[in-house]
């Protein structure tokens, strides 16, 4: 099965070390032009602030990295950041870190702790979670049939819609390994008197 970890939501998080505040922000996102969007709105909504660092990796099947220090001596910032994403396994993501300093200098071991805590404390409140590749199924079915579909369906497979007119319409998500077998329980379930239709593929937590 083709799966990935990532970050379940967007979140914000701050902490306060030796009077700096650093205040974290986490984002799922699907590209590197996503990412960018997100940064350049922090960026623009933080104008004052001292620090803006980041970092992403973003990519499926080719995994793309940037970080950068925002200023921040080079290597104490954002490939901390960076690392934590590492350590967790995480694809689809952006940290990014503002800093508005206090007054108190953390040295380069202070700066390296104080960013790589404020990017756990971020993934951790996100929350982590496996997403997998999914076929998203159209199911035509008369309405006499439905009875014999639908707890079949409702058991097994993940419905992300349904729409009523002359036919009942199943949109349904399916792991792409369970597909066979999906295809195979509807058939016998309703004697191949149902249309399936197989409407693109995404991934869906697990």
């Amino acid at each position: 099965m083709k799966t990935y970890k990532s970050v379940s939501r967007k979140v914000e998080t701050e902490l306060v070390i030796r009077k700096s505040r650093f205040i974290t922000r986490v984002f799922p996102v699907d590209s590197e032009a996503e990412a960018e969007k997100f940064l350049a709105e922090i960026r623009e909504a933080h104008k004052d602030a001292t620090h803006n660092v980041f970092a992403w990796q973003v990519g499926i099947t080719k995994t793309v990295q940037r970080c950068s220090d925002d200023g921040e001596p080079g290597g104490t910032a954002g490939r901390p950041v960076l690392e934590v994403i590492k350590q967790n396994d995480l694809v689809n993501v952006l940290v990014v870190v503002t800093r508005y300093f206090g007054g108190i200098k953390l040295g380069a071991g202070g700066l390296i702790r104080a960013y790589s805590q404020a990017a756990r404390e971020g993934i951790e409140k996100a929350g982590i979670v496996e997403k997998a590749l999914h076929v998203n199924y159209a199911v035509t079915v008369d309405y006499p049939l439905v009875s014999a579909v639908q707890p079949i369906l409702q058991k097994r497979y993940k419905i992300a819609d349904i729409s009523y007119g002359e036919y009942v319409v199943f949109s349904v998500l399916v792991p792409e390994e369970d597909t066979w077998e999906f295809e195979k329980d509807l058939m016998d379930a309703s004697n191949g008197q149902i249309g399936l239709r197989k409407a693109g593929t995404g991934f869906y937590k697990v």
